[in-house]
């Protein structure tokens, strides 16, 4: 038994059930547990009465319920978890700063509070000058108040360090699951034939670049079909301005949060489309990797590192067009991309890589307790 004990905070709870942060935490607790870790995650609930406390897969599991909704609620469920968290006095993993000026509670109370700081949030579109201006500042705090910084992408880590000496940086990706073996049968449920559809998921937001995606590939007759995931909400003027653009070939699936679907969808995809331009390294790519995709995404420095060298970049709608040409008529290059994806992803982002490198960072700081002179 190693003795070392941690408390995850800044996710509505495991097992994951809202995106990647919780999906993080599913196996990083877990798999520290196994390592003989004593772990700890606070999980957010729906209405009122006393807080609980259970096990789940032997991770203590602190279950605050919370009545407001919304931004409100998980700003009062993140206060309540870094309280308790601050009582207890064990080191502590808070996962994203989106509440970071709390975390003022813990370095008051002495507690090593290692952040990961996620991506750019305050340049993404969707936010307007108020929401933009309180992410910024709790950007600055996160840093401030957090013993131990970690960036999800070398690009993340350049950026924090005009807020943080390099010491206090530590860059470590997403991960996610190999798909090798996913059954053709929940995309031919869907409507779609393997091999003759590409994929695109991405919550429909601006800096995700879905809407000159599916303008650029609806411009000409293709051959295959485009399948969007994601929720697309009537009188929404961008997820609208999206549908207005497709042609008769893109087919919006909605949102799907069963994994097996969405892994069949992925690995037996012709390629994968990422118009992601914000952000660190995208869950979504690296899962597009570890399906063995084929990839075109937005050439930033974000999406050249993590895809690396076996992707194709696109600037533009025309060269978008160009490309997907070209890879329909090239069907070596096609399998090239598909083993450069399996190769990057292999060589970083596979889980108990990932896991493997928390653990040693962690370690550093978890056997501490309070931090001396706090």
């Amino acid at each position: 038994m190693s003795g070392l004990s941690l408390r995850i905070l800044g996710i509505r709870g495991v097992p994951a059930a809202h995106g990647g942060f919780e999906t993080f935490a599913e196996r990083l607790a877990p798999y520290l547990v196994e390592r003989g870790w004593r772990v700890t995650v606070y999980c957010q609930e729906d209405g009122d009465g006393p807080v609980l406390r259970d096990t789940w897969q032997g991770v203590h599991r602190v279950r605050i319920p919370v009545r407001l909704g919304g931004a409100p609620g998980t700003v009062l469920f993140d206060w309540l978890s870094i309280q308790d968290a601050a009582r207890a006095g064990e080191p502590c993993l808070t996962l994203g700063y989106n509440t970071a000026l709390l975390c003022a509670r813990l370095r008051v109370a002495g507690v090593v509070n290692v952040i990961n700081m996620d991506g750019i949030e305050w340049q993404r579109a969707k936010y307007g000058p108020l929401a933009r201006a309180w992410l910024r500042l709790n950007e600055r705090a996160g840093a401030w108040f957090g013993q131990h910084l970690v960036a999800d992408h070398p690009e993340i880590a350049r950026h924090l360090s005009a807020l943080a000496s390099a010491d206090r940086i530590t860059t470590i990706p997403y991960g996610a699951d190999p798909v090798t073996q996913a059954s053709p049968e929940p995309v031919r449920a869907l409507g779609l034939e393997p091999g003759r559809y590409l994929t695109l998921i991405a919550r429909p937001e601006p800096e995700n670049g879905i809407l000159e995606v599916v303008r650029a590939f609806s411009a000409r007759s293709r051959g295959v079909e485009l399948a969007v995931l994601g929720r697309y909400e009537p009188g929404h003027a961008y997820h609208e301005a999206v549908r207005a653009a497709a042609g008769a070939q893109v087919r919006f699936l909605g949102a799907i949060y069963d994994t097996q679907v969405v892994q069949a969808l992925r690995q037996h995809a012709f390629a994968h489309i990422h118009g992601h331009r914000v952000g660190g390294t995208n869950p979504s790519l690296v899962e597009a990797l570890g399906a063995g995709n084929a990839v075109l995404a937005d050439d930033n420095r974000f999406n050249r590192w993590v895809a690396g060298a076996g992707a194709l970049y696109y600037a533009d709608e025309a060269a978008f067009d160009t490309l997907l040409q070209r890879l329909q008529d090239d069907r070596t290059t096609l399998e090239a991309l598909r083993q450069a994806a399996r190769s990057r992803f292999s060589d970083a982002f596979d889980w108990p890589r990932i896991l493997e490198a928390y653990e040693n960072l962690l370690g550093r700081f978890a056997g501490r307790g309070k931090v001396i002179g706090s």
